[in-house]
C-alpha cells in the first residue's frame, strides 16, 4: 500500500501539471475558435485516430501488456521481460501502421456516414483531411503508449507521468504559434506567423506526440531496455498477453464507441454542440484523472504481484482502501464543481455566448454526476486485469454500451445534448455498480462501502447546497466575471476544507501508507 500510495503522488502531481497545461490549452483554442463548426470539426476528427490508439497503440495493450510484464519481471526477470516487451511493441507498430492505412482511405466514408454525418460538406471534406494527419500522432503513440505500460510494470512512474504533460505543450505550441495569423511575442522574441488556422492544431498534436514518447527514453535506458527485432506470434508470453488483450480490445471499443455515438448524435444538433459536449467531458476529467486514474495506475503492478502470490486478504484490503478513498474525495469535489462552475466558465471563455455557456455548463453538471463511478470504474476494471480476467470487464462493457447506446438515442430527441451527456452518467454507473456487484461476489466483504457511502453524500451534498445560497446572493452578481470566479473558487475551497473531517476518515489510509 505504501508502494501504492507513493506512487499515486508522484503520478496525481504530473498529472496536475497536465491538467493545468491543458486547461490552458482548451482555454486558448476555445478563445481562438469559439463553439464554432471549425472546433467541431477538429474534435471529431480525432475520434478514429483516438480509436485506434485506445485498441492498439497503448490503451488495450498496454493494460493487458502491465499483467504480464510483471508476472516475467517476478518470475524470469528484466532481460526475459524486455525481450517480451520488444515483441509486442513490434507487433503493435506494424498493426497500428497498416491499420492507418486502410482508415486512411476510407477516410471518406467513414466521416459521411459514421463521424458526423450531420456536417455540412465542406466541413465534412475539412474532416477528412484533419483525420488522415492525426494518423501520424497514433503511429507514433503506438510506440509511446506501450513505452508508458513497460515502464509502469517496472514500477516505475515518473517518465510516464509527466509524458501527458509533454503532449500538451506541443498542441499549446500549435494553438500559440502554428494556428494564428498574428506572430506571438514572448518578451523580446516574436516567433513568425504560420497563419494555418485549424491544421495549426493537429500539426500541434503530431509534435505532442513525438515530445510524448521523447521524454520516456530516458526511463528506457535507466532500466536497461534492449530492442529485440522479432516478433513471434506463438511465443508463450505473446500468447499470453494477446490471450487477455483480446476481450480487452472489445472492451476499448465499447468505451471509444461512446465518443464516436456521441459525436455522430451532436453533429445534428446545431454549431458548437460538438465542442460544448468536448469541453463538458474535459472538465469532469480533470478530477477523473487526477484522482481515479492516479490511483489506478500506480494500483495494477501491485496487486497484479499480490495476486501473483495468492494473498487473497491483502488483495481485497487493498481494493477496498482504494475504493473508500475514491468515494470519499470524489463526491465532494463533483458536487461542488457542479454549483461553482458557471462563474468560470464565463470568466474563462467570454467569447461564449449566453447560450453557449449554457451548452458547456449542463454538459459539464451531468458528466460531474457520474465522476465518482469514471473513478471507481478505474478501480475495478483494473481489479479484474490485475487477476488475468479479461471476460467480466468485457461482458460489463457490453452492457454499459447497449444501455448508452438506447439511450442516447432516445434522450438526445428531447433533450439534446444533456440527453447524451445524461446517457453517459446513467451507463456508467451502472457498469460500474456491475462490477463491484461481481468483485464483492468473489471477494465478501470488498465492497463494504454503504457507511461510507452516505456520509460522505449526505454532508457533501449539505456543504453544496449553502455554497449555491452564498452563490445566489445578489451582491455578488455585481462583480466582474474575473471576481466572480475567484470567489466561486475560493468558497469551493473553504466548503472542501470544512468537510475535511468527514472525508479524512477515507483517505487515511493511503495518506498514512505514503508517509512510511
Amino acid at each position: 500500500m505504501s508502494r501504492i500510495a507513493k506512487s499515486t503522488l508522484i503520478i496525481a502531481f504530473f498529472f496536475g501539471i497536465d491538467k493545468i497545461l491543458g486547461f490552458y490549452r482548451a482555454l486558448k483554442i476555445n478563445q481562438h475558435f469559439g463553439l464554432s463548426y471549425e472546433l467541431d470539426v477538429f474534435n471529431v476528427a480525432n475520434n478514429i485516430p483516438d480509436l485506434l490508439s485506445a485498441l492498439i497503440s497503448g490503451g488495450a495493450l498496454g493494460v493487458a501488456l502491465i499483467p504480464v510484464l510483471s508476472e516475467y519481471i517476478k518470475q524470469k526477470g528484466k532481460p526475459s521481460a524486455w525481450e517480451l516487451f520488444s515483441r509486442i511493441l513490434n507487433f503493435a507498430f506494424i498493426t497500428t501502421g497498416l491499420i492507418a492505412i486502410l482508415i486512411s482511405i476510407f477516410a471518406p466514408w467513414l466521416v459521411d456516414k459514421i463521424i458526423a454525418p450531420g456536417f455540412p460538406y465542406e466541413q465534412k471534406l475539412l474532416t477528412v483531411e484533419l483525420l488522415r494527419f492525426d494518423l501520424l500522432a497514433i503511429l507514433i503513440f503506438s510506440i509511446s503508449g506501450l513505452v508508458m505500460a513497460g515502464l509502469q510494470a517496472n514500477q516505475h512512474f515518473l517518465f510516464p507521468a509527466m509524458a501527458p504533460g509533454f503532449y500538451n505543450l506541443g498542441q499549446i505550441f500549435g494553438i500559440l504559434v502554428l494556428a494564428p495569423s498574428e506572430g506571438l511575442k514572448i518578451g523580446s522574441i516574436t516567433f513568425p506567423a504560420y497563419g494555418l488556422g485549424i491544421r495549426g492544431l493537429v500539426y500541434g498534436v503530431i509534435l505532442g506526440a513525438f515530445l510524448h514518447l521523447t521524454i520516456q527514453v530516458p526511463g528506457l535506458i535507466i532500466h536497461k531496455f534492449k530492442w529485440t527485432p522479432k516478433v513471434d506470434l506463438k511465443n508463450p508470453g505473446v500468447k499470453k498477453v494477446l490471450a487477455l488483450l483480446g476481450p480487452r480490445v472489445i472492451t476499448m471499443l465499447f468505451i471509444q464507441m461512446f465518443f464516436i455515438v456521441r459525436d455522430n448524435l451532436a453533429s445534428g444538433l446545431g454549431e458548437g454542440s460538438v465542442s460544448a459536449l468536448n469541453l463538458g467531458w474535459f472538465i469532469m476529467q480533470v478530477p477523473e484523472t487526477l484522482l481515479g486514474t492516479a490511483v489506478a495506475i500506480a494500483f495494477l503492478p501491485t496487486i497484479s504481484e499480490i495476486f501473483i502470490q495468492g494473498d487473497k486478504n491483502e488483495f481485497m484490503e487493498m481494493v477496498n482502501k482504494a475504493i473508500r478513498a475514491l468515494i470519499g474525495i470524489t463526491i465532494p469535489v463533483a458536487f461542488l464543481m457542479a454549483v461553482g462552475l458557471k462563474p468560470l466558465i464565463i470568466a474563462a471563455f467570454p467569447s461564449f455566448t449566453q447560450e453557449g455557456v449554457a451548452l458547456v455548463l449542463i454538459a459539464s453538471r451531468i458528466y460531474l454526476l457520474g465522476l465518482t463511478s469514471h473513478a471507481l470504474l478505474e478501480i475495478t476494471s483494473r481489479s479484474f486485469y490485475a487477476q488475468q480476467d479479461a471476460k467480466t470487464p468485457l461482458i460489463a462493457a457490453a452492457i454499459n454500451a447497449f444501455l448508452y447506446f438506447g439511450l442516447a438515442v432516445f434522450l438526445s430527441r428531447s433533450l439534446e445534448i444533456a440527453g447524451i451527456a445524461w446517457a453517459n452518467t446513467i451507463a456508467f454507473t451502472t457498469e460500474t455498480l456491475l462490477l463491484l456487484y461481481l468483485l464483492n461476489r468473489r471477494y465478501p466483504g470488498l465492497a463494504r462501502v454503504k457507511n461510507t457511502f452516505l456520509k460522505i453524500v449526505l454532508s457533501s451534498g449539505l456543504g453544496a447546497l449553502i455554497f449555491d445560497l452564498i452563490l445566489q446572493l445578489d451582491q455578488l452578481s455585481t462583480y466582474s466575471p474575473l471576481v466572480q470566479a475567484a470567489i466561486s473558487t475560493g468558497l469551493m475551497g473553504l466548503v472542501f476544507i470544512l468537510l475535511i473531517p468527514v472525508i479524512w476518515p477515507e483517505l487515511r489510509p493511503l495518506v498514512k501508507s505514503a508517509q512510511k
